[in-house]
Parts: C-alpha cells; sequence; structure tokens
C-alpha cells in the first residue's frame, strides 16, 4: 500500500495554517501592496507619490514598512535605494512579491465588482461614441429606478475592436455599439445577446473626378486598384480583413493610415493625395446631403460587396448570453437591457436587414 501523498493537505489544516500567520505578514494591508506597485510602476517613492497623491514621506514610510517586516518573513527587503537620482532596485524577493501584489489586488477587485454585478448595486456599459445618444436615451428610462436604488452607472469608452473581449473579460456588462457580421449567418452572435438595432454597409468618399472614378458606386473588387485612406483599426480594419484577410495593407493600396475620420476628411479636401477613404453608410449619406462642412467638395459613393464574404455592419446592444435570465426581471441589468429594446422597437431601420 502506498503511504499518504505528502501533498494532500487536509482543509483543516489549511486553515489552520492560515489562521497562525505571523504578525509580520498580517500587519501588511492592502494599501501598502498599492503602494509597492506603484513604487514598482515608478521606480523612486517621490514618483510613486505623485501617481497616488500623497507626501513621498507616507509612500517612503510604508516602503521601509514592508522591507521591515519581509526581511522578518524571507530574509530579504523588497526594495533597496541606490543613491540619490537613482531608480530604486526591486530584490528578486521585491519582483516576487510585487506579481503577488497585483495577482492579489485585481482579484479583490474582481471578485468585488462581480458581487456587485450579481447584487445589482453596479452596472458598467461599454460605447462608443456614436451609440451615446442612444445610451442617453435608455438612461431617461431608467435613471430614477437606479437612483432610488442607489446603482451605481459606469460608461466606459469601447473601441469596436474591444467589443467581445471585453465582454467576455466581464469587464462591462453591455455594449453599445458596432460590429463586423456576415449578413447570411454568424456564429459568434449565438454566444451573445442582441437587441438588433440596424444593419448597414459602408460608403466610399473621394476626391477622384468622374472621369477617374466613373459611376455611382464602387465594389469591393475596385478596391485593391484605388488609392485608399483608412483607419488603422476599428470597424472599417475589420472589414477589410474578413475581405482581404489579416495582411489586406499588403493587398491594398493604403497610401495613408488615420486614427480618426475627420483628418482623413481633411487630407482628401487638401489634395494631398488623391484617392478614397472608406466609412460608414450613415456618415456617407451626410456628407452626399452636404451635412457636414469637412467634407466640402468631395463625393459619396456606395461601397457594394457582391461577392463572398458579405459583410454588414450590425448596429446595437450586447450582452453575455445567458446572464440576464439568471437574474431577476427588476435586475438592473434588465432594466436597461428592456429600455434598449423599446428604443429599439421606434428607431427607424432597427431590426431592418
Amino acid at each position: 500500500m502506498s503511504g499518504p501523498n505528502p501533498l494532500h493537505v487536509p482543509a483543516a489544516n489549511q486553515l489552520g495554517r492560515l489562521l497562525q500567520c505571523q504578525p509580520a505578514l498580517l500587519d501588511t494591508t492592502m494599501d501598502q501592496l498599492r503602494t509597492l506597485l506603484a513604487v514598482r510602476e515608478a521606480r523612486s517613492a517621490l514618483r510613486a507619490a505623485r501617481m497616488l497623491g500623497r507626501e513621498q514621506s507616507s509612500v517612503q514610510k510604508q516602503i521601509d514598512t514592508l522591507n521591515r517586516n519581509f526581511r522578518e518573513l524571507c530574509g530579504e527587503s523588497l526594495v533597496v535605494k541606490q543613491g540619490r537620482g537613482k531608480d530604486v532596485y526591486f530584490t528578486p524577493t521585491g519582483e516576487a512579491l510585487a506579481e503577488l501584489a497585483h495577482r492579489t489586488l485585481g482579484n479583490w477587485l474582481n471578485e468585488i465588482h462581480e458581487c456587485g454585478r450579481r447584487l445589482g448595486t453596479t452596472l458598467t456599459v461599454g460605447t462608443t461614441r456614436f451609440m451615446l445618444d442612444s445610451l442617453a436615451a435608455a438612461w431617461d428610462e431608467v435613471s430614477a429606478e437606479f437612483r432610488r436604488r442607489e446603482v451605481e452607472l459606469k460608461v466606459v469608452h469601447i473601441r469596436t475592436k474591444d467589443t467581445w473581449s471585453k465582454l467576455d473579460a466581464k469587464q462591462v456588462d453591455l455594449v453599445c455599439g458596432s460590429v463586423v457580421t456576415s449578413s447570411d449567418s454568424d456564429a459568434r452572435l449565438d454566444s451573445y445577446d442582441v437587441i438588433e438595432w440596424r444593419r448597414g454597409g459602408l460608403a466610399v468618399i473621394t476626391n477622384l473626378s468622374e472621369r477617374e472614378l466613373p459611376g455611382g458606386h464602387v465594389t469591393v473588387e475596385q478596391l485593391p486598384a484605388l488609392p485608399l485612406v483608412v483607419p488603422s483599426e476599428g470597424l472599417i480594419a475589420d472589414f477589410l480583413r474578413g475581405w482581404y484577410g489579416s495582411d489586406y495593407r499588403n493587398r491594398l493600396e493604403i497610401t495613408a493610415e488615420i486614427d480618426e475620420i475627420q483628418y482623413g476628411l481633411s487630407l482628401l479636401r487638401s489634395r494631398l493625395m488623391s484617392g478614397c477613404m472608406i466609412v460608414t453608410t450613415g456618415l456617407g449619406r451626410s456628407i452626399a446631403a452636404g451635412g457636414l462642412p469637412e467634407a466640402n467638395g468631395l463625393r459619396a459613393m456606395e461601397l457594394r460587396n457582391e461577392t463572398a464574404p458579405r459583410l454588414e455592419r450590425l448596429v446595437g446592444v450586447f450582452a453575455r448570453r445567458g446572464e440576464r435570465s439568471a437574474y431577476a426581471a427588476n435586475h438592473p441589468l434588465n432594466l436597461l437591457w428592456d429600455a434598449f429594446q423599446a428604443q429599439a422597437s421606434v428607431v427607424p431601420g432597427a431590426n431592418a436587414g
């Protein structure tokens, strides 16, 4: 017969070990751990104090306390001064304990947020800039109830490329924004609850003459032959990846990459380059109607996607599948969701293909 597994410690013994922690460890506070992380990031007590909005003497006192306690616990200080004007040195023990502090504080914050989400005391909504008005309208419907119940609503800016990752990591509870999806079917959407606001395509804004680019529309097949201004990331980049693969930059004639639409419009208006910029259909219609002074003198043309894969822009509200059903009907997540759903039923174009 084999003997007992030396790695198996009964739960009672584990609890006894935890309850008999040394005083030097029990005296370590989360505030001290936060200070340790700030010092490691800033590499000086003075710069860490500025990050934390505290006095340098307060930060240094906490580091001295940590050094004293962990010399007793481990036999080595965590942080060592290296002389005036030089960055502090983190010992191997200091680096190891800083990593542990990072995980410890992160786990506490995550669990506290999860408890708040479950109990309905906090709700985090990610939104793109273009969906802020929709969120504001939904908020008008629930704000009185949220205030009565002291529910904290947190609003964070989210980029299209981060929609799924932010939801999956539970950094947000809802996302109001746009994603690229197939017009036929998209298995990825099966993992999420979706309020479909509207679907749409893309347009092309150009300073090319009708002789250089004739017709009332451009097709996806024509894009490789056109000089393009494209965003470096975001919705348009997702379309290009879907059509041309992850190496689309090598398959297209990209003459400029931009971070914001306004810069691209100014670039085309300046005539520093001749070419086309891909935008959403809504923006294209606004430009065609003369509703955007920054685009005066530019033409707006429909961008047609006539071959596979047929991609569309889905504008809507997204949540993790099954999470809402796990909560009561009056949970803040469900109340806000219902407010968005009511909007979708009256917004022109919502739920339309």
